[in-house]
């Protein structure tokens, strides 16, 4: 499973927008050279953005494109979405009959790989464009990590140069030791 360059760019361009434009609209060109996007690409995307409603562009000397909403109201989720990206962890489609290995069944794995498709989607619908540009993405999605049942978690704390640093170590049920 891989995200393509379609919603990467797309992120990207709007992060810079949400970063370096504020109110004024801000050129492909420059979007481009910073981000080091194809002019052509950008152009591509951003006629999809404009049609999601995620832009709007301003003709004229000072022109480019706006975020048509705050940066804290734009989801990832959203602008992947936009440019026609489908983010897919399974090899069988959605209600198809026909499962991943091509035949009825589905393999052994599915359900982990659909799981994921999942986590995937609700990471992304929670980081907005702020997020992303004043940094707090790193670590968001260990949040909502789910406690495991039967899981032991012992706390040691330890002295190293006069700062306190907790160790954790984390044994599983049925673990071997």
């Amino acid at each position: 499973m891989k995200l393509t360059t379609k919603g990467r760019y797309a992120v990207s361009a709007l992060a810079d927008i949400a970063a370096t434009g504020g109110e004024a609209p801000v050129a492909l060109s420059d979007i481009a050279l910073r981000q080091g996007i194809s002019l052509s690409y950008l152009e591509q995307l951003f006629g999809k953005l404009r049609r999601a409603g995620l832009v709007e562009s301003v003709r004229g000397v000072a022109g480019g494109y706006a975020l048509t909403a705050p940066a804290s109201q734009m989801r990832v989720a959203d602008i992947v979405a936009a440019v026609d990206e489908e983010i897919r962890t399974t090899a069988c489609a959605a209600g198809s009959t026909v499962g991943c290995k091509g035949t009825s069944a589905r393999c052994l794995t599915h359900d982990l790989w659909d799981e994921l498709g999942r986590q995937i989607e609700v990471f992304l619908n929670a980081v907005t464009l702020e997020d992303i540009i004043e940094r707090r993405v790193l670590g968001m999605a260990a949040v909502n990590a789910p406690a495991r049942e039967g899981a032991q978690i012992e706390d040691s704390s330890r002295e190293d140069a006069g700062v306190k640093d907790l160790a954790h170590e984390t044994r599983f049920a049925g673990a071997a030791e």
